[in-house]
């Protein structure tokens, strides 16, 4: 897929001092004096964007094949988002919890019925939402499983990853997202992933909850065995541990069904939602669990200033109705079939391995292609943007918007870049 200039036009993105529009070049340096760098963007300065498609400050048009790391799922600036964030941008976009508000109610109820949970508990970011399940996790061991004080553990999975708070990288074996972060928080043990016999080892009377990713996203979209997550629920049920399911990029549609976890009739004690909630549009996570689990919390034991905002609640409300017709997960099944077709046929030639699950992919490079940066870089050229992860891996996460025709464009983009 190649792409050709749009005409010359005023581009946004003009500085403090010069005076007119700059280049993406200019914007990347001025980037690079002005931000923490704590990221490593592709050299691509996004201006506009719609549907699966951005454009580059230059007019030049790409093919979003990350969806902001699945918090896109319906694609850029969806009509019927956007109808819900401006309608209630014209009421109320903020009260604080200390008062209620009239689009808390429907949106916790909504979200509840679509997980088949009972409460819902509303945050803003991801990290968020691991930090609150893990406190209630905690305070559930103390006061309903007897765990003595200060002695809760939770067991997590190798790989695994749920934000960058300092708690949360505590349990990280990712050196990039934990050394040099320390002293760090005790209280979690970490076993193999997919591996059900080195977690119920783990297991014990003070292990409050049990925190994996049904599909590790980070990690390269590792998909675990068939029977992996009906034997942690097991598990988790006859130990009287919590079994919380961080849905955060699996969730909301991303893998051909509502939760990753619904891919064997598994319902988690708590689930961890983010990312797609908000719609690209805000921020809005979520914890969403039993009703004697989040009874723990009392009033003023949690909370956050713009947790369950309006705005947020209104545009969450939207994305629920989106997944209640049930098309965005069909759509993700179908496609489903498109990205094992096109990844099968580049295997042995660039590709030595790939996983995929509804419209999420990881694609293991040969390294002699090129690493994952590399490979981003050369599609990035194509005009399709994606991301890498370690090593030789990049990850495929179109919105769930996106056509036949146009994944089977990316997946030629992709046969050139690894034919070069």
């Amino acid at each position: 897929m190649t792409t050709t200039p749009a005409p010359s036009r005023t581009a946004n993105g003009s500085g403090p001092t010069d005076g007119g529009a700059r280049s993406s070049a200019e914007l990347i340096r001025a980037e690079d004096t002005a931000v923490a760098h704590n990221y490593h963007p592709l050299p691509v300065v996004v201006a506009r964007a719609e549907g699966v498609w951005v454009e580059d400050v230059e007019g030049r048009r790409y093919l979003d094949l990350l969806a902001g790391y699945s918090a896109l799922n319906f694609g850029h600036r969806h009509p019927t988002l956007l109808d819900a964030a401006r309608q209630q941008l014209d009421q109320v976009t903020l009260t604080s919890r200390a008062f209620h508000h009239d689009r808390l109610a429907g949106f916790a109820e909504g979200l509840a019925a679509l997980t088949g949970l009972d409460v819902t508990l509303p945050m803003n970011t991801g990290a968020e939402a691991v930090e609150s399940g893990i406190k209630i996790a905690r305070k559930w061991a103390y006061e309903v499983k007897g765990v003595p004080a200060d002695q809760a553990t939770i067991v997590v999975a190798g790989g695994n990853f749920h934000g960058r708070t300092t708690t949360i990288v505590s349990f990280s074996d990712d050196p990039t997202a934990r050394d040099g972060f320390g002293p760090f928080t005790p209280g979690f043990r970490t076993v193999p992933y997919d591996d059900l016999a080195a977690l119920e080892a783990a297991v014990d009377e003070t292990t409050a909850a049990v925190l994996i990713e049904p599909i590790q996203g980070e990690a390269g979209v590792l998909i675990p065995s068939d029977g992996y997550l009906a034997g942690v629920r097991e598990l988790t049920r006859r130990t009287n541990t919590l079994f919380i399911a961080d849905e955060i990029q699996s969730g909301l549609g991303r893998t051909g069904t509502t939760l990753a976890v619904d891919h064997e009739s598994v319902l988690p004690d708590l689930l961890l939602l983010g990312k797609a909630l908000g719609g690209g549009i805000v921020p809005v996570s979520a914890v969403v669990g039993r009703r004697e689990v989040m009874a723990v919390l009392r009033p003023g034991e949690h909370g956050s200033t713009f947790g369950g905002n309006p705005l947020a609640a209104a545009v969450g409300s939207a994305v629920v109705d989106l997944l209640r017709t049930g098309e965005y997960q069909r759509r993700a099944r179908d496609l489903e079939a498109v990205l094992v077709e096109g990844l099968s046929a580049l295997t042995g030639r660039g590709v030595v391995g790939y996983r995929v699950r509804g419209l999420w992919a990881g694609v293991d490079v040969d390294p002699a292609v090129g690493t994952g940066r590399e490979v981003s870089e050369r599609l990035l050229a194509e005009g399709v943007l994606v991301k890498d992860t370690h090593g030789s891996t990049i990850r495929l996460a179109p919105p769930l918007t996106i056509t036949v025709d146009e994944l089977r464009s990316a997946l030629t983009a992709l046969e050139r870049v690894l034919a070069e």
